[in-house]
């Protein structure tokens, strides 16, 4: 397999590191959606990471499409999501959530980079879509007094929030409130510590080279 972007983007990171927890070998491709756009459009038109080549050269796009393929692969045992009732569907609104939460930190970051003038309105809309996110994301952790978000065991929900948080602390220094969201700053920590964590990661920086 291979595995197409950057790892200070938190869908790549999300991806690379529900590859390493299932003990998936796969070549990784940093690859830049702006430096090395016209490499990625050979294989997604979309010039979008992350982009997942399977074995058979099957291509895989979007991140949750990739993550559904991939517990489809290893199987329900090795699943980082319940096959099916109310924890799959907590689950999935939780990655929902989270990387809706990412799609607003990243727009918010490149609004500040590719824009000499940056909107206001659009700046305050993430802002408040950012806060709105986080503040359901804490509550609903709340519920969870196990380890994980949907019990013992790590899931998507967890990677997919543990890697948006990540990038949202660090694209937007002051704009995260450990005071404010005590849980998710908890949650984040918790994750960060774990091995795939600090082994997939890569600062944000601000540059055109980043995804």
């Amino acid at each position: 397999m291979i595995l197409i972007g950057q790892y200070d983007s938190p869908f790549v990171r999300r991806v690379a590191i529900a590859l390493t927890l299932h003990g998936v070998a796969f070549e990784h491709r940093p690859w830049s959606v702006w430096a090395d756009a016209e490499k990625i459009a050979a294989i997604n038109p979309l010039r979008r990471v992350p982009t997942l080549v399977l074995d058979d050269g099957e291509v895989l796009i979007e991140s949750s499409a990739i993550l559904d393929a991939l517990d489809e692969r290893v199987g329900p045992a090795k699943a980082l999501l319940p096959a099916s009732g109310p924890a799959r569907r907590r689950g999935l609104r939780i990655c929902a959530l989270a990387t809706g939460l990412a799609d607003k930190a990243v727009s918010l970051f490149y609004e500040g980079v590719l824009r000499d003038t940056p909107s206001q309105v659009w700046v305050d809309r993430c802002r408040a879509q950012i806060g709105d996110v986080l503040t359901v994301l804490e509550a609903d952790r709340a519920l969870s007094a196990s380890a994980f978000w949907l019990g013992e065991t790590i899931s998507h929900a967890d990677i997919a929030a543990a890697c948006a948080l990540r990038f949202t602390r660090e694209a937007h220094p002051g704009l995260f409130d450990p005071g404010r969201w005590p849980r998710m700053a908890a949650h984040g920590d918790q994750c960060e510590a774990l091995p795939a964590f600090q082994a997939i990661c890569q600062p944000v920086t601000v540059t055109m080279g980043d995804d």
